[in-house]
């Protein structure tokens, strides 16, 4: 007998394959027109790869910039690898999609915000709960659609 439909596992997986096709898109066309992307990510997933002194100048979280500068940007069903400069300096990074906390276009106000279930707080008294993944195995949440205030000018 069946369970249950895990509409917050297939929300979870359907938001990652729609950063993986903008990426993929990105990756062999180029960034279009004002289109640029603020990425969130968890630094402290195992399958993070950076180098070590940015792991230490950002413990826990780090943002992402993809707009003017980047290299070497290719596509995993899992993740993405991409080049970016810090102070002059170029670094790869490889972030697998269950890192991602945030993925934001502020060009076209569009943004995902993957909640973790483990820094999730009780809804506040008139707040609606957040998405979820109950039993999705290595998904660290359900999805949801973000406000872009924090990014206006």
């Amino acid at each position: 007998m069946a369970r249950g439909i895990d509409y917050g596992g297939m929300m979870h997986r359907a938001m990652q394959r729609l950063i993986a096709d903008v990426l993929q898109t990105v990756a062999t066309e180029g960034l279009p027109g004002e289109h640029h992307f603020f990425i969130t990510f968890d630094t402290r997933d195992s399958q993070v790869q950076m180098a070590d002194w940015l792991r230490e100048r950002y413990p826990d979280e780090m943002t992402i910039v993809i707009q003017h500068w980047f290299e070497d940007l290719s596509v995993t069903p899992e993740g993405f690898h991409i080049t970016l400069n810090f102070g002059n300096s170029p670094e790869p990074l490889y972030i697998p999609f269950d890192a991602l906390r945030t993925f934001v276009d502020p060009s076209v106000e569009f943004g995902l915000r993957f909640e973790n279930h483990e820094e999730e707080d009780e809804p506040e008294e008139n707040e609606p709960p957040m998405a979820e993944a109950p039993g999705e195995e290595g998904a660290k949440g359900g999805a949801e659609v973000v406000s872009l205030d924090k990014w206006r000018k």
